[in-house]
């Protein structure tokens, strides 16, 4: 199974929340786990993260693969 995962509260603004609720639903996600889905993105990109044993790479669904930017 999975790493245990922690509940953690969030303060969050109104209109980042809205935003990345619209972006869980497009994907298909719930809002936490696109929250840590960007979070992982972010934290594996900027080398604070170990790269996971298999290719990273974003699939869309349907099964689409993209590259997922980040300002």
């Amino acid at each position: 199974m999975g790493a245990e995962k922690k509940p953690y509260p969030l303060r969050i603004n109104a209109d980042v929340l809205a935003a990345v609720q619209r972006w869980a639903d497009d994907e298909l996600r719930s809002i936490n786990a696109q929250i840590e889905y960007v979070l992982r993105e972010a934290l594996r990109r900027n080398g604070r993260l170990k790269k996971p044993d298999a290719p990273a790479e974003s699939v869309e669904p349907g099964g689409l693969n993209r590259e997922v930017q980040f300002p």
